[in-house]
């Protein structure tokens, strides 16, 4: 008993016990919008399984950022050669008979085997994530070589082509933050960046001309010259903008009645019930603990004994930002709509347990944080 409690105090200690806490209010938040959606009935697709699955994926988050916490990020991190290969091949079965396209959806991302649905692209972000880490703690000194830096380009192109073939172009762009973050963490050359910058436009050329489709060329045009859109794309955001409205300054409560409805306001519209229920005060409170998330990440990666966390924090931190900026945007009609869900708010039982998995990593690489590394240790502390 002793030795467990010493455990638990020793756990506490080293632990970025703000962050977990943070994650927490995240979910428990999400979990009573999910269940006022349920009870007053707004939306066909969201009834109390949807809440049950959300509970049950955040108590398996909260055991993995446990378990993970307790493993040593510098050996999982080279287990990359076991996890990748395992997470590509989960995302492959997207293009098999496996594959399952989501109602509404324009990408066929789902794989599902009976009663069991899995966004196996979710997975592959955080192979991603613990994988180029590896990769770029290793090539650190010789980066910047023109050979070594094409072959960083190359570990990156691999998901995040996979993503852009099954049409899940949101997701492809989360990967492409990643890969972004984490080369700016490793202090890229600046000839790399100016190439980037010339590289980027003439990417969204190819794109707009060459593979694009017409609904999701409209969906940004619309955004442009709103009211112009012959199918309508822009119903689901200016519902949202209604709902929003609809809350005023401190929202129409949990229960009750005159809600406005929106498709996936449970999911990715989450954001638009939250300021419909609690207003614009609740809005904001929960784009702060949004933000202190993300930036505990990156502090989390300043503070990193070396570059294998360092990656990994930053590599989450682009994650977790990607998805916070481009979900709101969609919400408040400054982005177009493509199906990015909002950290730990969201229903989706794959995309909350990668999170909390992902945050799982961030705080392994505190628990494993020798102080000696630190600038400011006292050997006397």
């Amino acid at each position: 008993m002793k030795y467990f409690m010493e455990s638990v105090r020793k756990y506490v200690r080293t632990s970025d016990i703000s962050l977990i806490l943070a994650v927490l209010a995240c979910s428990v938040i999400s979990c009573i919008m999910l269940y006022s959606i349920a009870s007053n009935e707004i939306m066909e697709l969201c009834d109390m399984s949807t809440f049950r699955t959300q509970i049950v994926a955040s108590v398996m988050g909260i055991i993995a950022v446990i378990v993970l916490s307790m493993i040593d990020y510098n050996k999982l991190i080279r287990l990359w050669w076991l996890y990748m290969p395992i997470a590509i091949g989960l995302t492959l079965l997207t293009f098999t008979p496996l594959g399952y396209q989501r109602p509404g959806a324009d990408d066929r991302s789902w794989i599902s085997i009976g009663t069991f649905y899995m966004q196996p692209s979710e997975v592959l972000k955080l192979a991603f994530i613990l994988s180029f880490s590896y990769h770029l703690a290793r090539d650190e000194e010789n980066m910047n070589k023109f050979w070594h830096m094409a072959l960083l380009c190359l570990h990156a192109l691999v998901p995040i082509s996979i993503v852009a073939i099954q049409g899940d172009y949101g997701t492809a762009i989360i990967f492409s933050v990643i890969f972004m973050a984490e080369l700016l963490t490793a202090k890229i050359a600046m000839r790399y960046i100016l190439a980037a910058a010339v590289a980027i436009p003439a990417a969204c050329f190819v794109a707009w001309n060459w593979i694009l489709k017409d609904t999701h060329k409209n969906r940004i045009l619309v955004l442009i010259h709103p009211g112009t859109d012959p199918e309508n794309l822009e119903y689901q955001q200016d519902r949202s903008l209604s709902a929003l409205a609809n809350g005023g300054t401190f929202g129409k409560g949990l229960f009750g009645s005159d809600y406005v409805s929106l498709p996936e306001i449970h999911n990715d519209f989450i954001y638009s019930y939250i300021g419909q229920a609690w207003g614009i005060v609740g809005a904001l409170l929960v784009l702060a603990l949004l933000a202190f998330i993300c930036l505990k990440v990156l502090t989390d990666s300043m503070n990193s004994k070396n570059l294998q966390g360092q990656f990994i924090c930053a590599g989450t931190f682009g994650m977790l930002f990607a998805h916070c900026f481009i979900n709101i945007g969609m919400v408040l009609k400054v982005m177009p709509v493509i199906g990015i869900p909002l950290p730990f708010m969201s229903a989706g039982g794959t995309a909350v347990l990668c999170m909390y998995t992902a945050i799982g990593l961030v705080n392994s690489t505190m628990c494993h944080n020798v102080r000696k590394y630190r600038i400011f240790y006292n050997a006397e502390s």
